[in-house]
């Protein structure tokens, strides 16, 4: 069997287990979810506050983290009223102090907080791996949109979570789709992941064209609003290289069973194949609230409204299409499926180079082609 480039080895599959980190289905929540969001700011933070600002009878903030932006932190601050804050940027604290004069600050670790429950991982690039260990091993569930943390630290992360008893439930789309297409399959089920991607921004041009490559063209992304880094690494499809690696970590999959499929509309979020050949897949407009919604109120399921959550017209859409990656002109897919199975920390020095390379080519010290060069 064979996709684009990409060969998945026929083997028998039969009593292999694949499991998800998250085992155990635990009870609803008593009242308001307490949580703390690590990357408030941005732009997965700000998604999740939107989610509980609409559903404040469910979830309530205990803390808020973010990098320097003081005036949106501050502002976030005063409507959800955590009790307590944390920012990166030490010489911007005072700044802080001055926006909140009525607020007291204490600066720690917001995860590590007694109050917290859950904890929103949405810190961007591997900076959110450390702050993320500190919450589990205060014993926080864990909701993770970031995909450095397994890339960075899965070999450490999985075991730490095992030995305090903590879930890693994941929030991105695509693996959070995974993890509802396996609600309720029993072990050793599963045969096949299929991992959907829109192809990012270039997945029209034809190699000879991409030397032409501009930072504004990267950071146009066809169907999601989401930061600077991720878009560039959507329009790389690094990204999805990426989630490759962390679904390998979060479900147990081997690397020859985890398959990438090209869909521009983004509609279907990923797929499950089962032993007897079922395919089972999660549907629903791009919209990154549904996922972070789904994870943050897990196992029970939230009544949104249709106004500000349009519900999916299948006759409207009309079709959806699906292609082959093309590795060819996306060298990062091959290299991280390379790093996968190289294992240990060959997986964090890739991630690691290509933090660095996304800031050569914002700062347009190298080109768009030279991206993934720079990482061999």
């Amino acid at each position: 069997m064979s996709t684009g480039g990409f060969r998945l080895k026929k083997k028998e599959c039969g009593g292999k287990r694949i499991q998800c980190s998250v085992q155990q289905t635990p009870p609803a929540w008593p009242g308001r979810a307490p949580i703390s969001i690590l990357g408030s700011t941005g732009s997965v933070g700000t998604q999740t506050l939107d989610i509980v600002a609409e559903h404040a009878d469910k979830f309530g903030i205990v803390g808020l983290a973010a990098g320097s932006q003081v005036t949106l932190l501050a502002d976030q601050v005063r409507k959800f009223k955590p009790q307590l804050v944390a920012l990166r940027n030490e010489s911007l604290l005072n700044d802080l102090r001055e926006a909140l004069a009525d607020v007291e600050d204490k600066p720690e670790i917001v995860a590590r907080h007694p109050d917290v429950v859950t904890v929103v991982g949405a810190i961007v690039r591997c900076a959110g791996l450390k702050p993320t260990v500190a919450a589990m091993e205060a014993g926080k569930d864990i909701v993770l949109t970031n995909k450095e943390t397994l890339i960075a630290g899965g070999p450490f992360v999985l075991p730490l979570a095992h030995e305090h008893g903590v879930k890693i439930l994941p929030a991105d789309s695509e693996h959070s789709a995974i993890f509802q297409c396996i609600q309720g399959l029993p072990e050793g089920a599963l045969r096949r992941i299929i991992l959907t991607g829109s192809g990012g921004a270039f997945r029209e041009w034809p190699l000879e064209k991409m030397k032409e490559i501009k930072v504004a063209d990267a950071l146009k992304h066809p169907i999601w609003s989401l930061g600077r880094k991720i878009t560039i690494d959507s329009a790389t499809q690094f990204n999805k290289g990426l989630e490759v690696i962390d679904t390998h970590y979060l479900f147990g999959a081997e690397y020859d069973d985890i398959e990438i499929v090209i869909h521009p509309q983004s509609i279907i979020h990923s797929l499950i194949e089962t032993q007897d050949s079922s395919v089972i897949a999660q549907l629903g407009v791009p919209d990154m609230r549904v996922p972070l919604l789904y994870t943050l109120s897990w196992p029970d399921r939230i009544y949104c409204s249709e106004i500000t959550w349009p519900s999916l017209d299948l006759a409207q859409l009309g079709k959806m299409t699906f292609m082959a990656p093309e590795p060819k002109k996306f060298r990062s897919l091959e290299l991280c499926y390379a790093a996968g199975r190289a294992g240990g920390t060959m997986t964090g020095v890739l991630s690691a180079a290509n933090e660095i390379a996304v800031d050569l080519f914002v700062k347009e010290k190298i080109s768009y082609l030279d991206n993934p060069r720079s990482w061999s």
